[in-house]
């Protein structure tokens, strides 16, 4: 195979790690997947690293259970000047100087993972000698009494109170998804420069403040009521946000580019717990924040080379005599800059992915490898996630595939196809089987981790009882002056249409598992008319999990009147970023300008 080039070459990257200085070994975990080789030929790099103390004051002991991806944890710390070692038995946790525990998934999988490797008790006997520890998301969560997700599942019971699942009977959707202001307390610490800034949380599961806990909570945040954001008694932090995603934005001081990390300066501020130069300051916003994703369609060119490319209602070949594929860029360096700019997460769609075996595309591996070195915000990819049995006769569930992906840089899968398949049967049956990529990857990694891509098309009537599925009056009429439409799905790239429709499929995947929709339209696609804002109503009016609006963005406006007029949670563009159709980020939408302002 020919070695595969992204490039990064106008974004500047930390120097890459090599496994001989720093151990990416891993416990015994929920899964295991053979790992092949792949000649690759990296992208050039930009020493960004930042000077940690000499020594063992450099390292820092990191607790991956082995389920999800933590690779952004890693690369934050490495960003930040220190070297990693990996727990491997309880006596490294005993060992430790200072101790990180970003924990990922479902609880019940991560305290199995804890108790089987006997690492629980040396956990919290560290934590309870007040030693330096910082738990990320499920890892604030463990140090709770016990859970309610598929539970009650007994936690290590540090903290007293029971973490249960969002109420949506509040009006919120579940997961909570997304940018978030804190209420910081006095003494928080690390969060004293945060003030009013957003931060990233993406979790369906959170703990309430209480009498008996209120000696711990360093901050709490609003999201239909009022939740634990971060906890700290004495050396001992824990964050139910995830800081390694939360970002960075450029500013300008006296005409000189400046990146200020969000997220990284509360990572910094635990290894360098003198580091500290302001007061809290108290963030304004109780809602959450929209967002807008940045998308690169990825393939390859007739030349084999991994490009960025956009298509025309799905057709991505340029309409000339040589009929070539579209070429945009390359992956790593366009997810670099759409960071730099603002984008609050970056989504990568393999869209050949359905044609070949995912595992073999080690290229979309590497991808994800060098972007997540240097983009700390969410990072979603999709295409060809299924259960798949190669020529020699090996199976890989979809779960092993999506755990490669993971383990690889991605927050979230997205899963197309595949869910529509497990939807149409469950609709037949009424039976959750269990075996379907949206089940078991949900059971695993939690909801808020697996996305659903909806691909429908408009099937014009002229009567809405014509057809057993949801139909809606259009404000695009038909060709014949029809007056209804319902949405059919499709799969293969939107090549085959299925006999199910957008709303069915929206239900159905939310029994199943999915944590959010992202919800395409083929009829919308590259046409830089506006998002389909019939299609995104209904859909984002009959589910209580996020919808991501996506397809048809042609200009700033269309962002508005999304967010204006419809429940999406966040909207997806791809081609007006690469043409560069956008003056400014911010101007996106009021609430995503308020995101760094806290202003709602």
């Amino acid at each position: 195979m020919e070695a595969a080039t992204f490039g990064c070459s106008h974004f500047p990257t930390p120097n890459a790690r090599s496994s001989s200085s720093t151990s990416q070994s891993r416990l015994v975990s929920p899964l295991e997947l053979t790992r092949t080789s792949l000649k690759f030929k990296p992208p050039p790099t930009f020493s960004a690293r930042a000077s940690a103390p000499g020594g063992g004051d450099s390292v820092v002991t990191l607790l991956d259970y082995g389920a999800g991806n933590v690779r952004s944890v890693r690369n934050a710390i490495r960003f930040l000047g220190f070297d990693i070692k990996d727990v491997q038995t309880p006596e490294d946790i005993v060992n430790a100087k200072r101790l990180i525990f970003p924990g990922v998934g479902a609880f019940a999988a991560a305290m199995d993972v804890l108790n089987r490797n006997g690492l629980a008790e040396a956990l919290c006997s560290y934590i309870e000698s007040d030693r330096p520890f910082l738990g990320i998301c499920l890892g604030l969560q463990l140090l709770f009494e016990s859970s309610e997700e598929k539970g009650p599942v007994k936690g290590l019971g540090l903290i007293p109170g029971v973490v249960g699942r969002f109420d949506s009977s509040h009006g919120c959707r579940v997961p909570h998804i997304g940018w978030n202001a804190l209420q910081i307390k006095d003494d928080s610490e690390i969060l004293d420069d945060i003030g009013n800034r957003h931060l990233y949380f993406v979790h369906s599961y959170r703990a309430i403040p209480s009498d008996d806990n209120k000696e711990w909570i360093s901050s709490t945040c609003n999201y239909g009521e009022k939740f634990i954001a971060s906890v700290r008694r004495g050396n001992v932090h824990a964050v139910q946000f995830h800081p390694e995603k939360s970002g960075g934005k450029f500013r300008y001081y006296f005409l000189q580019p400046l990146l200020i990390y969000v997220g990284l300066s509360i990572l910094r501020r635990f290894l360098y717990p003198k580091s500290s130069s302001k007061k809290p300051v108290q963030g304004k916003a109780s809602k959450l924040a929209k967002r807008v994703i940045a998308c690169l369609d990825v393939r390859t060119n007739d030349k084999g080379d991994l490009v960025v490319t956009k298509g025309d209602q799905y057709d991505v070949r340029e309409h000339t005599k040589e009929n070539e594929v579209r070429n945009l860029g390359k992956p790593v360096d366009l997810a670099g800059q759409y960071y730099l700019d603002g984008a609050d997460e970056v989504s990568f769609l393999n869209i050949t992915g359905f044609r070949a075996f995912p595992l073999d595309d080690l290229p979309m591996l590497q991808i994800l490898r060098y972007t997540s070195e240097n983009v700390f915000v969410p990072l979603t990819v999709g295409g060809g996630i299924r259960d798949f049995t190669d020529g020699n006769g090996r199976y890989y569930s979809s779960l092993e595939v999506a755990s490669e992906y993971f383990r690889s840089g991605a927050d979230k899968i997205s899963i197309g196809s595949d869910a529509v398949y497990a939807a149409e049967e469950f609709l037949k049956t009424g039976v959750k089987s269990g075996k379907s990529s949206l089940e078991q990857i949900s059971r695993v990694y939690g909801n808020q981790a697996v996305v659903v891509s909806i691909d429908p098309r408009r099937v014009y009537l002229r009567n809405p009882d014509d057809v057993k599925f949801k139909a809606i009056r259009t404000r695009n009429p038909g060709p014949n002056g029809e007056e209804y439409a319902w949405y059919q799905c499709t799969v293969n790239g939107g090549r085959e249409g299925r006999p199910i429709g957008a709303y069915e499929l929206a239900k159905a995947v939310e029994e199943l598992g999915a944590g959010e929709i992202l919800l395409n339209c083929i009829d919308c696609d590259g046409q830089g008319k506006g998002f389909d804002i019939d299609l995104i109503q209904m859909i984002s009016d009959a589910v209580s999990i996020p919808v991501i609006a996506s397809s048809g963005a042609g200009a700033v406006e269309h962002f508005s009147e999304v967010f204006t007029k419809t429940n999406a949670s966040a909207a997806l563009a791809a081609g007006i970023f690469h043409r560069k159709e956008v003056p400014n980020w911010s101007a996106m939408s009021p609430a995503l300008a308020a995101k760094d302002s806290g202003e709602q």
